[in-house]
């Protein structure tokens, strides 16, 4: 099954008419936006199984997966808009200054307008619909551009949003890179993007024609620290369960393991334990093993096997596209596997003996998005003050992404911008600064000759 691209015209029919459905107000009243979003949270449960089937179609991802990493993350995101809308969605009042007085000041959230949001193959529900929520709460319309390379899932969020939406409100199109371009030609009022950072380059290049505003969520490679204080079996755990999450096709994955010399041979046994516990004595036999997503991305991933020492793991299929989760050794820095984003089961290991060492190997490095330490609350507290990152997690990984309450979003070459929660809202809005001053007093000070200034200088 593949997905056939949208010609130009279409896009602009749908692109004018969305802009003139935004300009009629439709989309402004609190009603709608929490109407809207009810029937996103009513499809969700109607579209559960056929979104499952699909998910197990394009990537081998079992229900429960799907449930936990997908459709879970957007039917909680809905729920918490619409528990707080109406607050955000009210004017903020603020502080004005004895120099401005008798006059008031208040902030107000306004849509930024028409959304488009591009997602990737990764999470193919969660990365295209959480966005959508965040723009139909902020009062947007949008228009969405899920991958081709889960044709799927792509084709079944397709028949979800017009059974649910018109068009002229919320629509997808479907296509490759060539309709992404073409998207980009047209004029938006923001751009939501999660990609790969080169990606994300002409995704910012193409809306600096518009000025228009962008929220990029890229990538990058995410260390993961292991000392010589951790509790190694509780670290081999919750590294070997976000690292097999999807295959390790997940941006904040741990990218590569930094891990004290006394502790990386401990650490090797109690990550083979914890596999079997996970997956079971035959991973590839597991129904919760995801498979890469296509060929492309199997040959690549598994060319990596060949750049270090196989200390757990190993075992490939091209004809499933299944590689066994994999630790590596005696890594070179400068290998492909450790300058590329793996996007999948391959975990690089490279030992230090002075935290020093691990600390200057990161900041050496892009800022990632993710950066996980196992080890004292103290020292991991330290590490994170010395270094930079999208978001991370002391004694855990993957999970700074499970709060709704906190931004979620990358730094530097790992993107830009902020979603989840009331972060998405703010997102596609535009913070607009409101002044009211009363007519029953006009001060003669800001006026010209400017009289009394002396008493005017004693204000400012």
């Amino acid at each position: 099954m593949g997905v056939e691209n949208f010609s130009q015209e279409k896009i602009k029919s749908i692109v004018a008419a969305q802009r003139e459905y935004f300009a009629s107000g439709a989309t402004l009243s609190y009603e709608f936006r929490r109407k809207q979003l009810k029937i996103l949270l009513l499809a969700l449960e109607r579209w559960n199984d056929r979104l499952c089937d699909a998910l197990w179609s394009d990537l081998h991802k079992s229900p429960e997966e799907a449930l936990l990493t997908e459709i879970s993350i957007v039917s909680g995101e809905i729920k918490n808009h619409l528990s707080h809308l109406k607050r955000w969605m009210k004017r903020e009042c603020s502080a004005t200054p004895l120099k401005m007085m008798p006059s008031r000041t208040y902030v107000m959230s306004e849509p930024l307008g028409n959304a488009l949001v591009i997602s990737p193959w990764k999470y193919p529900v969660q990365l295209l619909l959480n966005p959508l929520v965040g723009a139909i709460s902020a009062g947007c319309t949008a228009l969405l551009k899920p991958s081709p390379y889960v044709p799927n899932v792509s084709a079944t969020l397709e028949a979800l949003i017009k059974e649910c939406f018109d068009e002229k409100y919320v629509a997808v199109v479907q296509g490759n890179r060539e309709v992404n371009k073409m998207l980009l030609d047209e004029r938006f009022d923001i751009i939501f993007f999660t990609g790969s950072p080169q990606l994300g380059k002409e995704v910012m290049q193409a809306a600096s024609r518009n000025l228009t505003p962008v929220i990029l969520e890229l990538g990058g490679k995410s260390p993961c620290v292991v000392d010589s204080s951790a509790d190694i079996n509780i670290a081999a755990r919750r590294i070997a369960w976000a690292k097999t999450l999807n295959a390790g096709q997940t941006c904040v994955a741990p990218d590569y393991l930094l891990i004290h010399s006394s502790v990386k041979q401990q650490f090797v046994e109690a990550f083979k334990r914890e596999l079997v516990k996970l997956h079971g004595e035959d991973v590839k036999q597991s129904r919760h093993f995801v498979r890469l997503v296509n060929d492309r991305a199997f040959k690549r991933v598994s060319s990596y096997l060949a750049q270090g020492r196989i200390v757990a793991g190993g075992k490939s299929d091209a004809s499933q596209r299944y590689i066994e989760p994999t630790l590596l050794d005696d890594v070179s820095p400068t290998a492909p596997v450790m300058q590329e984003e793996i996007f999948g089961p391959i975990l690089p290991m490279i030992t230090f003996d002075a935290i020093s060492e691990a600390l200057d190997f990161v900041k050496k490095r892009e800022k990632p998005l993710a950066l996980y330490y196992f080890g004292t609350n103290s020292a991991g507290r330290e590490f994170l003050h010395n270094t930079s990152s999208g978001g991370a997690c002391i004694n855990d990984a993957v999970m700074q992404i499970a709060n709704e309450n906190v931004p979620f979003g990358g730094v530097g070459t790992s993107g830009m911008g902020h979603y989840h929660g009331r972060y998405s809202f703010d997102a596609f809005s535009h913070k607009r600064s409101v002044v009211v001053t009363p007519t029953w007093l006009d001060l003669p000070f800001r006026y010209m000759p400017y009289k009394m200034f002396g008493l005017v200088k004693k204000i400012l």
